[in-house]
């Protein structure tokens, strides 16, 4: 396919000590006010040697170069039903400060052609597709067995685990062995609340947590069938409950896995970089659906900040991936910047922490099929079509997961950028905002790094290798 039209992948190649054989591309492409941290290791990032702190780019109008016709136009909404015309957010607006959003956007018109029924999968790539387009076609065959991926979200779903039993069945996918989920062993599925227990928390009576919980755990099984998966379901979406859970998730497995987000930065956040500093885990969290700018945790130093792109099929070519204009990206106006981002090239534009490390799948347009019966929200019970960099944030942990247990000591996002030549680029693409002239590269689609689809170049398979030092 062209350069920014092709078809990314991302090889899992037989493990071997000292490497992290994940190549050729998931682009592998890439408020005052807030409670204390949940436990002391909240409080425990280092300082570093060297912080700076430039201004963040400020967005202005929308670029829309090269948007093809019919696309929707993304703007950083006011309200839950502001994203566009046929998209929405399924998570409310944080209603104070130390509230997080699910990052989920459903499609709510269904596209053409498309059958919504439970005996087939409606819209977008299947999860044949999906693993196809990155590369783990193989690997998801016969990997991931004995791999736990966590998923922290809020609020409980009661229907969780009967909702994926569902899902694989109609995808073609291993069974679970059991629909309760609510215990260790149990199936696919292990549910628990964010300190480990069963004692569950309260349903969100919008019904979108319980949404953003179906798709996390739908994408996780498309791209890594056999890995069991850890439902921590924090007790609101606080910071601090959800930092609770996190440490829970950071505990317990190896791979977590975070769709949500703060909509932007916000004073104190860096007091909560210690809840995401645990080296030797792969800590993914969503870069945000409204375009150019920052928000945390994504922009915490100490995980692979995951933007979305548009992946599409074209008749007579078959799956194209492009950047994405509703993703997020931009330089941290208070995180400092890893070691190994300080000296990638051309971050001169940023000296402090820059989003995204890399990119998959979320474009609302072309939506996943999830399934989800837990009422609310106005969603049809059963089959949706969904999108955000939701979508790509557990598909990014669970290729991860593919890949093999990171090295004890070492930080998973710093893998793509000691090999980006294992990368696939994608230039194409509209930008998703507008920004200073040093930083352009922030909102556009480059060669090479660049914000919305994160660090990637064109060359042959390249194993990457898991031992870089500690980040400070």
């Amino acid at each position: 396919m062209p350069n920014g039209g092709k078809a990314v992948r991302f090889t899992v190649l037989p493990q071997r000590a000292g490497l992290f054989a994940v190549t050729s591309g998931l682009l592998i492409a890439g408020v005052s006010g807030l409670p204390a941290p949940a436990s002391a290791a909240a409080a425990r990032a280092t300082t570093p040697a060297r912080v700076a702190t430039p201004a963040q780019g400020t967005p202005s109008t929308r670029s829309t170069t090269h948007r093809p016709p019919k696309r929707l136009r993304f703007v950083r909404p006011t309200h839950p039903a502001a994203v566009g015309s046929g998209v929405r957010q399924v998570c409310p607006l944080p209603a104070r400060p130390g509230q997080m959003q699910c990052q989920a956007l459903v499609h709510t018109k269904v596209r053409p052609g498309t059958v919504m029924t439970t005996a087939t999968l409606p819209g977008g790539p299947s999860p044949a597709d999906l693993q196809s387009v990155y590369g783990v076609s193989s690997a998801a065959a016969s990997a991931g067995s004995g791999e736990t991926v966590a998923i922290v979200d809020a609020f409980d779903d009661p229907k969780a685990a009967s909702d994926l039993v569902h899902y694989r069945s109609a995808a073609g996918l291993p069974a679970c062995a059991s629909a309760s989920g609510t215990g260790p062993g149990d199936g696919c599925l292990t549910r628990v609340n964010q300190n480990g227990g069963t004692l569950f928390p309260g349903t969100d009576f919008t019904g979108g947590w319980e949404a953003e919980e179906s798709l996390d755990l739908d994408m996780v099984s498309a791209i890594c069938p056999n890995c069991h998966i850890l439902l921590v379901e924090a007790g609101s979406p606080s910071l601090a409950n959800l930092a609770a859970a996190e440490n829970y998730a950071a505990s317990a497995a190896k791979f977590v896995s975070n769709s949500w987000g703060s909509n932007s930065e916000f004073a104190g956040e860096r007091s909560y970089d210690g809840v995401f500093n645990h080296p030797g885990v792969a800590i993914t969290a969503a870069a945000g659906d409204t375009g150019y700018g920052t928000e945390y945790p994504a922009v915490s130093p100490f995980v692979t900040a995951v933007g979305g792109t548009s992946l599409h099929h074209v008749t007579g070519t078959g799956w194209v991936q492009e950047a994405w204009d509703g993703t997020g990206s931009g330089c941290s106006a208070l995180e400092p910047a890893p070691s190994w981002q300080q000296t990638a090239a051309p971050l001169t534009g940023c000296l402090n922490r820059t989003e995204t490390d890399v990119s998959a799948g979320a474009d609302p347009n072309y939506p996943v099929a999830v399934y989800d019966t837990y009422p609310g929200d106005g969603l049809i019970a059963g089959w949706n079509g969904f999108g955000g960099t939701s979508e790509a944030t557990p598909i990014v942990a669970a290729v991860y997961a593919l890949a093999g247990d990171p090295t004890p000591g070492t930080y998973p996002a710093s893998y793509l950028y000691q090999n980006p030549g294992a990368l696939t680029d994608i230039t194409a693409g509209p930008a998703n905002g507008t920004s200073e002239t040093n930083r352009q590269y922030l909102c556009n689609p480059e060669t090479g790094y660049d914000g919305p689809t994160g660090w990637e170049q064109p060359t042959a398979r390249w194993p990457l290798p898991k031992v870089c030092p500690v980040m400070w």
